[in-house]
């Protein structure tokens, strides 16, 4: 459920091993009772959470503190504000967005420096190359890439919507209509020839990709 993994991720932590990595962690998004999701980035939010992220990781600090969702009700320097407080009373190191436009990276960082934003970025999703990656390679922050295998499309082409099962999310997506499907196996198709040349499978290259664009992802 909601919250276990930090609760797990806390006994692991003890003993001395807490010394030994860097911890990150998100806020931002909300599960009421009746399992509606909401997104929040007020400031009264943005401390209770961190405090009960504290709490349940049993640590005093979070080293890298992600926004996961922004909230557009919300101004990000109000956010940004709170966060910086948090900083500044030692319970985070650093400051994260995910899922950030190029201006809202912006505005965040003239509040407070940006350590990491948290991005989509593969071989079969480069949006962000237009103006979010500039942005963050102007201003010196580093990227984090997820769905780096496109949310598993790359590593199993087409082929993947039958396996998936009749709740998971990805069968709401676009990209994983049929229409849009035969369309991105010709992708796949020459994922899968560059990669018979180079002798690995299609998910080390996708993945190879990503880790060579650069020391800053």
């Amino acid at each position: 459920g909601p919250e276990t993994n930090e609760l797990l991720l806390g006994k692991a932590l003890k003993d001395g091993f807490r010394e030994k990595v860097e911890l990150a962690t998100k806020f931002g998004i909300t599960l009421s009772q009746d399992g509606k999701f909401g997104i929040r980035g007020d400031a009264e939010y943005v401390r209770s959470a961190c405090e009960a992220s504290l709490r349940r990781l049993g640590v005093t600090s979070i080293d890298l503190y992600y926004q996961h969702c922004i909230d557009t009700t919300i101004p990000i320097e109000v956010t940004m504000g709170e966060l910086k407080k948090l900083v500044e009373e030692g319970k985070i190191k650093y400051i994260g967005l995910s899922e950030a436009s190029a201006s809202t990276i912006r505005r965040a960082h003239s509040v407070h420096p940006i350590t990491a934003v948290q991005i989509e970025w593969s071989l079969w999703s480069r949006d962000a190359e237009e103006d979010v990656i500039p942005t963050c390679r102007e201003l010196g922050i580093g990227i984090v890439c997820y769905s780096p295998l496109g949310r598993g499309f790359l590593a199993s082409g087409a082929k993947i919507v039958e396996t998936l099962d009749q709740n998971d999310y990805r069968k709401t997506l676009p990209r994983f209509q049929q229409e849009n499907l035969d369309h991105n196996k010709i992708l796949y198709e020459k994922i899968c020839a560059i990669s018979e040349k180079k002798g690995c499978t299609p998910a080390q290259l996708a993945l190879a990709w990503v880790h060579h664009q650069g020391d800053d992802v």
